[in-house]
């Protein structure tokens, strides 16, 4: 198959905990996707996420010659960005520095490290250029947002950027206004919860899931400090323990051994009390992080809009809508598309209408 010059194909990669999402785009019709599962036996073998990286990274080769795209028509490849250094929110070239911080994993492991590597390497066998959009750690809060209570331990920004900014991208075009012309309070429901409140185009604080706000499917959100810290020298658990129970077998799992919320409802739905009252209680404090964003942005809201796996809940959206519709109005997004939201940020970059930022 020859090359089409008037074609602009942008290869799309987003690594995942369990997954790998493949994507290519003519601009921004999408063209090819797939979705490859990762069993829990087979990223058993690999100590750390970067040593995934050639595991994925044939898996990607493989998933691009099976989509028949001719890659001399491949513009440029993007890939979600991991856990780097704070940074503000757009589309960035990946560079030497970015891959080694990834590869240090200093700000934590996640499998969305794997992203800046996998398409640097894949933009290099092309011949063309890499980038990451909005990536996890993207940083706009405030200087009065970052303190916590100690100079020891500040306030961080590890939210579900991309996501965020791409559906409130798209809201303020449905209302035919500028992004950074709005107010927007923004909750990610998936498996972390995270919320941001989106003043003028920027992110100015956040509820990020990681280490305060709202419990979700296996993270603990935020926790009773002098018991976490009694727990923590009870000699029961070691420190790496802890940070599995706070970060990946907290939230709901931690109640019910699972960390399906469909499985939850239908617990529920069979007259399971406490599956009742942990739905209801998820729903309870999304809605107290989304109400608190409200004092940041002093009443002035726009809309709120409910994104990620957890806003297709009936039964959690109405819960959360019913405790802050008053503040403004509801609009549910949900699911994520970050893929596209990728895609569609290296093309930005591709036609001129944003600028590559350099990390």
């Amino acid at each position: 198959m020859s090359a089409d010059p008037g074609r602009e194909l942008i290869l799309a990669i987003n690594p995942g905990a369990t997954s790998t999402k493949i994507a290519v785009f003519n601009g921004a019709e999408l063209l090819f996707k797939k979705t490859v599962e990762h069993s829990v036996e087979i990223l058993k073998q690999y100590p750390s996420v970067f040593d995934q990286f050639q595991y994925r990274m044939d898996l990607v080769t493989e998933t691009l010659i099976e989509s028949g795209i001719v890659r001399e028509e491949v513009k440029a490849v993007v890939g979600r960005g991991g856990l780097m250094k704070p940074v503000a929110g757009g589309t960035y070239r990946v560079n030497a520095q970015m891959i080694d911080d990834m590869k240090k994993a200093e700000r934590g492991e996640h499998a969305s490290n794997l992203g800046p590597v996998l398409a640097y390497n894949m933009a290099g066998r092309i011949g063309v250029p890499a980038f990451v959009v909005d990536p996890v750690s993207v940083d706009e809060m405030e200087p009065v947002a970052r303190l916590s209570g100690h100079p020891d331990l500040p306030r961080q920004s590890f939210v579900h950027a991309l996501n965020m900014r791409a559906v409130a991208r798209k809201v303020a075009t449905e209302m035919g206004r500028p992004y950074q012309e709005v107010n927007f309070i923004v909750a990610h429901l998936g498996t972390g919860v995270t919320v941001t409140p989106h003043k003028n185009g920027r992110m100015i604080d956040v509820s990020n899931g990681k280490d305060e706000g709202a419990f979700s499917a296996d993270r603990c959100g935020g926790l009773p400090l002098s018991q976490l810290v009694k727990l923590c020298y009870s000699g029961r658990y070691t420190l790496q323990e802890v940070q599995k129970i706070i970060f990946g077998k907290g939230g709901v799992f931690s109640y019910l051994g699972t960390r399906d919320i469909r499985e939850v409802e239908a617990m529920a739905e069979r007259g399971d009390e406490q599956a009742g009252i942990i739905l209801d209680a998820l729903a309870y404090q999304a809605a107290k992080e989304i109400a608190s964003m409200a004092a940041v942005l002093e009443g002035h809201i726009d809309r709120i809009i409910l994104t990620g796996g957890i806003a297709f809940s009936k039964r959690i959206v109405r819960a959360i809508t019913s405790r802050v519709e008053f503040l403004a109005p509801v609009i549910v997004v949900p699911g994520e598309a970050e893929l596209e939201s990728l895609a569609l940020g290296a093309l930005r970059v591709l036609r001129g209408e944003e600028q590559a930022r350099d990390y």
